[in-house]
């Protein structure tokens, strides 16, 4: 019996020693296979008795993996006889398994843990586990950082609509081909236009499709690759590095991890703490059981988080029971403005806190000096929260006072309008939600909406438009002209020429994208009247998702061409021409200079 168990001992030592990249990759195909049969088994099986054979196949897939996960970790801690960071990813993967299989087979306290969802979870963080390992391929060859961000997009939108089309997504009429790409291309591009009614013709499962695609497309799809790829694999490359610190637009090598862990630290922490406030404020007479609240308060820390405005209430927050439900609408208004600042911005705040606190602990609890670190809230935070900070303001008052004799009536109080106001205000500039319906506003609101949408939120976030900080360095620009000053200067500082001439560009590029997308609108859907459909190019550009209801109506290629409006609006016009442009040399010489007339 010690030969035997001495062989099998010997025979995992050679494997984990010498092929453990075979080992990796047999896990990786299996967790696909078992990935796929568990997709087609909630999203496509509609028979009773073929989904009781896929069920139970699931189930003992489920083991398998477990075994399998179970058996590679515990053999690879004990022949490095200690733990590495490439074994945390399993040990927290084996302890799941571990959880979900003891509360299938005990019940008790842990019964929630033995639902079926639980299981598929369980096989798709093993998927996620394996594909990440496998993600990180970027040492064999070689990819431009922007390509390769682009198709990246691409190909989660291929994904999420092929997720769409199964039959098990909807509940009452199934997606076409260009609708359920219209979707996904809305949810990953975090636009929030939609063609159906998710509330209604969505499963659970579908929802939570639209759910992921959102969190992914607000995050980037790379930022996850990196996240998972690090966290699994256990290490970045050099080359890694490079590439993800140019897609991440972070300069400092020994930063980009820093920064990455960051960015997915600080968008789950925040939609965490959002969730919990939105479940707080949520009637719980309107769900069925406390998992529908949940889900609900997810979903919409999520949509609100990453300005996607997709909403799983009937009739959108216009809806009575949410319409005057001041304390959900302040609640997702909070995440949108969070979402809306960028992390960056978020990460500056969080250093300038941890740097306070630690010399308020220094004066006062240790009694000694504490050296003060320079600039921790940056130039451009400060900057990025003052274009914020005014258009916020200016937007909110706006509304108020145009819309206080008409269409903010119907709320009883002055609180309320107030409430109502800040809501479409963020909403309009990148969110998307509106508790007011768009159809019955003034003209005049109707016009600072399409301003505010077109303005955007502040670079490095999750929502979309120009950005603040472009409008606001081409109307200092003006100023400067104006004044004869030969460059702009806020703060003690002068902006940079090259940051001037990119405003400009990103200005006239939006320009033309959006004209160029209502000229096509009306041409392929000239039953339309001309307002909705430049409201629709502007609203699809900019990745705000507010619509004057013509979405559903709109032909088969009015569709596509807002999908590519929606591509080009979130991944960017002048992204795309660097993507694609080949830089040209740099010469040794300048040629002379002229003054064109203007």
């Amino acid at each position: 019996m010690f030969v035997a168990m001495d062989s099998v001992l010997s025979f995992l030592k050679f494997i984990f020693r010498y092929h453990n990249k075979t080992v990796n990759q047999v896990l990786f195909y299996i967790s696909l296979i078992c990935t796929i049969v568990m997709v087609l088994h909630v999203g496509y099986i509609t028979d009773p008795k073929l989904a009781k054979y896929t069920q139970d196949t699931v189930i003992f897939m489920f083991y398998g993996l477990f075994a399998f996960e179970t058996i590679r970790t515990v053999s690879s801690i004990y022949f490095s006889r200690r733990i590495n960071v490439s074994h945390y990813s399993g040990v927290v993967v084996t302890a799941y398994f571990f959880l979900i299989s003891f509360a299938r087979l005990t019940g008790g306290f842990l019964e929630t843990f033995s639902k079926d969802e639980w299981l598929y979870l369980g096989i798709l963080i093993m998927f996620i586990a394996e594909l990440s390992r496998s993600s990180l391929f970027f040492d064999n060859f070689y990819f431009n950082p922007t390509i390769l961000f682009v198709v990246s997009f691409l190909g989660l939108i291929v994904l999420g609509a092929f997720l769409l089309m199964l039959p098990r997504t909807t509940t009452e009429a199934p997606l076409t081909f260009v609708d359920a790409f219209f979707m996904a291309t809305s949810a990953v591009c975090i636009t929030g236009l939609s063609v159906t009614d998710i509330s209604t013709n969505f499963s659970l499962f579908g929802q939570s499709v639209i759910m992921a695609l959102i969190q992914i497309g607000g995050l980037g799809i790379m930022t996850f690759t990196g996240f998972f790829g690090y966290f699994f694999s256990g290490g970045f490359s050099f080359k890694n590095q490079l590439m993800f610190g140019e897609i991440l637009g972070e300069d400092k090598l020994n930063s980009v991890i820093s920064t990455l862990l960051t960015i997915i630290f600080i968008t789950l922490l925040f939609e965490f703490i959002g969730g919990i406030i939105i479940f707080f404020t949520l009637d719980a007479s309107l769900f069925e059981s406390v998992g529908d609240q949940i889900f609900f308060a997810a979903f919409h820390a999520i949509s609100g988080f990453c300005n996607s405005g997709f909403t799983i209430i009937k009739d959108g927050v216009t809806n009575d029971a949410y319409r005057f439900n001041y304390n959900f609408q302040l609640a997702v208004v909070s995440m949108l403005i969070l979402g809306s600042l960028g992390f960056g911005t978020i990460f500056n705040f969080y250093k300038l806190v941890k740097e306070k606190i630690n010399s308020i602990w220094c004066k006062y609890i240790l009694k000694r000096g504490y050296r003060h670190k320079p600039m921790v809230f940056t130039f451009n935070s400060r900057f990025i929260v003052l274009c914020n900070v005014i258009v916020i303001v200016l937007a909110t008052i706006s509304f108020f006072y145009m819309e206080k004799e008409h269409t903010l009536l119907a709320d009883k109080s002055t609180y309320g309008q107030w409430v109502s106001s800040i809501f479409m205000a963020n909403s309009a500039r990148s969110a998307g939600f509106n508790s007011i319906d768009l159809n019955f506003i003034n003209i005049p609101t109707l016009i600072m909406i399409v301003t505010i949408m077109w303005i955007g939120v502040s670079p490095g976030s999750t929502g979309g438009g120009v950005k603040v900080t472009t409008v606001a360095i081409a109307l200092m620009n003006i100023v400067a002209l104006a004044r004869g000053k030969e460059s702009i200067e806020i703060y003690k500082r002068r902006i940079a020429s090259e940051s001037v001439n990119k405003a400009f560009a990103i200005i006239l590029l939006s320009i033309l994208t959006i004209s160029f997308s209502f000229i096509l609108l009306n041409f392929s859907d000239p039953n339309q009247e001309m307002m909705p459909l430049l409201f629709e190019s502007v609203s699809a550009y900019t990745t705000c998702g507010l619509s004057l209801g013509i979405t559903p109506n709109l032909s088969a290629t009015g569709k596509i061409i807002l999908m590519l409006t929606m591509f080009v609006g979130r991944v960017g016009m002048l992204t795309l021409l660097v993507a694609f442009i080949k830089n040209t040399q740099n010469k040794s010489y300048i040629y002379p200079t002229e003054k064109i007339l203007f």
